[in-house]
């Protein structure tokens, strides 16, 4: 039984495109296996999450981030007595914008196109599925419903300026982008939240940038780590840091179910959700703050740890390059999107980001490699 403030895919306010309705699955069901099966989301097995992949053979990437993303919050969402299909679909399609080599490649991808409106890999999801993927012969897109494009239009919040992408997806199917989102599409955030920070957390000691002694700095993981230590007290650390990974997690999860179940007080339907004027689906003061702490650690210890920012720069020149190459001679793009070029800016602009955009790490190398020249990744990155 769904809680009263779920959405409801019987009332989905519906498609751009008008289908007729599936024999098996509902609008929602079939918005998630539509993510599944689209080309972009094939490619997020060889795009950066921390680690330019394949870096290791164990690091996250972009597709299993999003797997990762996708079970927490269906988890969150079946507790919360809300659409667990909708939430899915969010979480899986979430991160389909991400360029490649992660928020190196989005900040190169962002300077490049700054005189032509911008970037930002969550606008870029919303291109991917409304314009960018090419699959039924009547459209463009995936003609996804309404409550799915909702979700990861503003699955932050309201956007009251919306840039680029947001503004033509909203022109062709208003999506009430100054009016709070669903409860699916709030969980869906929190969960890229909880996976993000602990998954971070295990790939960062399974690379040796630091342990547990380190993170043990950290007040909440330190209460996390005597927990676990205290239920095995012979097991190795090694065995012991996937159960604190889980640990966390748990914690995190239960304290958002209870803070959120406190602030759905009085909330009697999605009218109610969508006019609520706060994010309702939240963790505790204390919560947020140990999650603050998290972040930070990971910030200095991972994120700015000369492993990882050794490949920023050069991952970073990629793109800039590829842009560079690609906007000076147009001959040097793939004939599909050489002949489909826009000739006016920013339109012709944007076509280009589009493509490096979509691009794999391995392909973007491989681009590079055949129009400007060797790799400038250190040796022994290889794909």
């Amino acid at each position: 039984m769904t809680a009263p403030y779920a959405s409801d895919p019987a009332l989905s306010r519906g498609r751009l495109h008008p289908q007729a309705a599936s024999t098996t699955r509902d609008a929602f069901q079939r918005d998630r296996d539509r993510i599944v099966h689209c080309s972009a989301f094939r490619r997020l097995r060889y795009k950066t999450q921390v680690f330019v992949a394949p870096d290791g053979d164990h690091f996250r990437v972009r597709l299993t981030h999003s797997l990762e993303v996708a079970q927490v919050a269906r988890v969150i969402a079946r507790a919360l007595g809300l659409n667990e299909d909708l939430t899915e679909a969010i979480a899986l399609a979430h991160d389909l914008g991400h360029p490649p080599f992660g928020h190196s490649g989005e900040d190169a991808l962002e300077a490049a196109m700054l005189p032509y409106g911008g970037f930002d890999h969550n606008a870029q999801t919303l291109r991917v599925v409304t314009a960018l993927e090419q699959r039924y012969p009547g459209f463009d897109g995936l003609n996804l419903c309404w409550e799915t494009l909702e979700g990861l239009a503003k699955h932050n919040g309201p956007v009251h300026a919306p840039g680029w992408a947001l503004a033509a997806a909203d022109a062709a199917f208003a999506l009430d982008l100054d009016r709070w989102p669903s409860l699916e599409a709030q969980v869906a955030a929190s969960a890229d939240d909880i996976a993000y920070d602990n998954h971070d957390l295990d790939d960062g000691v399974r690379a040796g940038l630091f342990d547990v002694a380190d993170l043990c700095a950290v007040p909440f993981v330190a209460e996390c780590w005597a927990a676990v230590r205290a239920r095995f007290p012979t097991a190795s650390e090694r065995r012991l840091v996937p159960e604190l990974v889980r640990e966390q997690i748990g914690r995190m999860v239960d304290d958002l179910l209870g803070e959120t179940r406190q602030r759905l007080a009085g909330i009697a339907g999605i009218d109610a959700v969508h006019g609520a004027g706060r994010t309702l689906v939240g963790f505790s003061d204390t919560m947020t703050a140990a999650a603050a702490e998290l972040k930070t650690f990971l910030r200095a210890r991972m994120y700015s740890a000369p492993a990882v920012a050794r490949l920023r720069d050069p991952s970073q020149l990629v793109v800039t390059r590829l842009f560079a190459a690609y906007h000076a001679d147009v001959g040097t793009l793939p004939e599909r999107w050489h002949t489909t070029l826009p000739v006016a800016e920013p339109s012709r602009a944007r076509h280009i980001a589009d493509f490096i955009a979509g691009m794999t790490d391995r392909f973007a190398l491989r681009e590079y490699e055949r129009i400007i020249g060797p790799s400038p990744l250190p040796a022994g990155v290889s794909f």
